[in-house]
């Protein structure tokens, strides 16, 4: 277990308090040593457990850095991981308030329903697959409380994998059901194409991601529980939204996921 040192809680507490007053920060790779995996998850750790205290509900968790572009690029072998919380959700034709974000981007992902709990670190993709409940079409909201986005590895992960919100589709599909590697993606923007993808672009494919996460948070004693939701990671590149914005996803096999963001 990290040693939780004043870095560790300085940066914690720098982030809370960016969150809660939708105030950006320099990375804290720089204003508190945060530069290793390990301390920037003990920070992520400390105010995940100070939400839930002050009264927030996690529903899950979300996958970052599934793309092998953007490991290369941060220097990494692995994805990250964060939580995601009840009063960031969203779904079809809501609308979103802008004002709850400070620098939001978007990514059409799939999202997995668990269906019963996964405490195996060394759980098959078979057995993995049996403990999905369903899939939706899913639009990660992606915000950062680093100013400018000027993030590395361990700023994004401190600050909950540079997790904002997420929108879910209405139409659940059975994981047999659906093409959920060479299923295509369209994310569009008032109508017109912002981010095309596919379902390979996640870690090869959506499954594969989600068991990385199912072992890791089971290996973390933190095991993934039947009614989460995984976000398991974009299929396409992540696109600024800004306020009047309608955003529309279509994935093969999915009912489209539309919705717009307001004020």
């Amino acid at each position: 277990m990290t040693e939780i040192t004043p870095d560790i809680q300085a940066a914690a507490a720098a982030i809370f308090a960016a969150r809660e007053s939708l105030t950006q920060i320099p990375p804290v790779r720089e204003t508190h040593g945060i530069t290793d995996v390990e301390s920037a998850y003990a920070v992520q750790a400390l105010n995940t457990a100070r939400w839930i205290e002050a009264g927030r509900r996690p529903v899950g968790a979300k996958i970052g850095l599934t793309s092998k572009a953007v490991q290369e690029q941060l220097g990494v072998g692995e994805p990250d991981f964060g939580t995601l919380w009840a009063d960031y959700a969203f779904g079809e034709g809501d609308v979103v308030p802008l004002r709850r974000f400070m620098q939001p981007k978007v990514e059409a992902e799939i999202a997995f329903v668990i269906g019963r709990r996964i405490d195996d670190p060394q759980i098959s993709l078979t057995r993995l697959t049996g403990a999905i409940d369903c899939a939706y079409a899913a639009v990660e909201i992606v915000d950062s409380a680093i100013a400018a986005w000027n993030i590395r590895l361990a700023d994004t992960v401190a600050d909950n994998a540079s997790g904002g919100g997420f929108a879910l589709g209405t139409e659940p599909r059975r994981i047999g059901d659906v093409d959920l590697r060479l299923g295509g993606m369209v994310l569009t923007l008032n109508g017109r194409p912002a981010s095309i993808g596919v379902g390979a672009a996640c870690l090869g494919h959506p499954l594969n991601a989600t068991l990385w996460l199912a072992r890791r948070m089971a290996e973390l004693g933190r095991p993934l529980e039947a009614g989460d939701i995984v976000l398991s990671g974009a299929l396409g590149p992540m696109v600024p939204v800004a306020s009047g914005d309608v955003c529309t996803v279509e994935i093969q096999g999915f009912a489209p996921l539309s919705f717009v963001f307001g004020d």
